[in-house]
């Protein structure tokens, strides 16, 4: 067998950015990118400087860009996702995070900038993989967060995520297993200032790009309209919040209107406002707590993705 003639770093990352273009990758040139840094063990800007890729280290990188033009997440493949300065473990069976939802750490992290008073009490609902809980705790040292999640395989992601920061923020994020439409969830949450939630939220006949179907359905879709949970937990925010204390929720492009409704409707709320992102969609609604809290409306518990 004739050997393969030698191959930059440049040269091999240009014929696979082709390929995933080619496969319907919007992301190709920087997957690509990522994916040889990650081979190779370098950084992505120091890729330039790899006069010879080895050949097996050519096999991986040629497996993963096969793997990635068949649309597999490319967070799955290198078992990583990058968020809010954080570096998470990811994988089959819990949600990826994307950039858009750092907005929600932004905000959040403005909101306990303004309470001088601490610790704050926040909740993060839907945790998946901690991304949220770990980002605020991480940015803000005056937080105490509980991250919420009802999978076992995503709870499996979100234990090894927590146990792996440094102990300032790990002794800062208690991991509680539950579903977030249980009463008796809420019990264990305990008293709460703010809230995040990053819920499943895509309507169930929506079509989505083929890396989201390797997402799990229930982290993703809920219901018909989308809105099958959010108007499930806007009851749950009503009672939990205290005078004052505020709520982040991420929503579907198409629902942000009745996101804002939905707080609305059943008073309790003030300040409601839909936030969009840096592409200028729709993307997050924020409400602050009014007057005393109360019992949550009656037939909220239990909803269907």
């Amino acid at each position: 067998m004739t050997p393969r003639a030698p191959i930059s770093a440049t040269g091999l990352r240009a014929a696979a950015t082709a390929r995933l273009a080619a496969a319907g990758v919007d992301s190709a040139a920087a997957d690509a990118t990522w994916l040889l840094g990650h081979v190779l063990g370098v950084e992505p800007g120091r890729l330039l400087l790899v006069d010879e890729v080895p050949a097996e280290a050519r096999r991986t990188y040629e497996d993963l860009i096969a793997r990635r033009g068949e649309r597999i997440p490319l967070q799955h493949l290198t078992g990583r996702a990058p968020f809010a300065g954080l570096d998470l473990e990811v994988g089959p069976g819990v949600f990826v995070p994307r950039p858009e939802t750092e907005l929600l750490v932004e905000w959040a992290v403005t909101e306990c900038a303004a309470r001088t008073r601490g610790p704050i009490p926040v909740a993060d609902l839907c945790a998946g993989s901690g991304a949220l809980a770990l980002a605020i705790a991480t940015a803000v040292p005056s937080v105490e967060v509980v991250a919420v999640e009802r999978s076992d395989a995503a709870l499996e992601y979100l234990r090894r995520n927590v146990a792996a920061q440094p102990p300032s923020v790990a002794g800062r994020v208690r991991v509680v297993a539950g579903d977030v439409t249980d009463p008796q969830t809420w019990e264990r949450i305990g008293a709460c200032e703010l809230i995040v939630c990053n819920p499943p939220y895509v309507p169930a006949a929506a079509r989505v790009a083929p890396e989201v179907a390797h997402d799990p359905a229930d982290a993703v879709f809920s219901g018909a309209d989308g809105m099958a949970l959010i108007e499930a937990l806007v009851p749950r925010f009503r009672a939990a919040l205290p005078p004052g204390g505020a709520v982040a929720v991420e929503h579907d492009d198409t629902t942000a209107g009745p996101t804002v409704t939905a707080f609305t409707a059943g008073g309790g709320f003030a300040e409601v406002t839909s936030r969009s992102d840096l592409s200028g969609r729709p993307r997050f609604v924020t409400a602050r707590r009014t007057g005393a809290a109360r019992a949550p409306d009656a037939g909220v518990q239990g909803w269907n993705p």
